[in-house]
């Protein structure tokens, strides 16, 4: 396997489970040897939209490790919990990357001024295009969760 990167983040709350969240995943996966997946704690979620419609943690994170298993081996992701908006990255050097949307590229920049502020490298950031329905309306799982309400 060829990748440009040894390990990247990325991040979020991969509720209701979509189209996005697979092109994110896939993303890190092809530039990356192993990926960490920072999953947003119950507890940061409490300002959400909608969020008596957020499904919990446990099936946030069992949804995940099943549609990694379809691409590939788990042992090349770790998933943990996202205590805060920044993740291990902000702490860990040896990061190389970060994969976000465009709707996160301002959170990616805040990660590298920290990250440059304490003496690590900055992060090559790689940002995906929002992915669009049928009707060219942006999917998110704020939309999803609408729809449940």
């Amino acid at each position: 396997m060829f990748s440009i990167l040894k390990k990247v983040g990325l991040g979020g709350t991969f509720d209701h489970f979509h189209e996005g969240h697979e092109l994110l995943i896939k993303t890190a996966l092809s530039v990356s040897e192993k990926i960490v997946i920072g999953l947003t704690d119950d507890e940061m979620l409490k300002n959400k939209k909608f969020k008596s419609k957020i499904e919990p943690y446990d099936k946030r994170k069992a949804v995940l490790e099943r549609y990694i298993s379809k691409l590939t081996d788990l042992s090349r992701v770790e998933i943990v919990k996202l205590t805060d908006p920044y993740g291990p990255p902000i702490n860990e050097p040896d990061y190389d990357g970060i994969v976000v949307s465009e709707e996160t590229y301002k959170g990616a920049l805040k990660i590298n001024e920290i990250r440059i502020k304490k003496g690590m490298q900055p992060l090559i950031i790689t940002v995906i295009p929002m992915v669009k329905d049928k009707d060219n309306r942006k999917i998110s799982s704020t939309s999803i969760r609408e729809k449940l309400v």
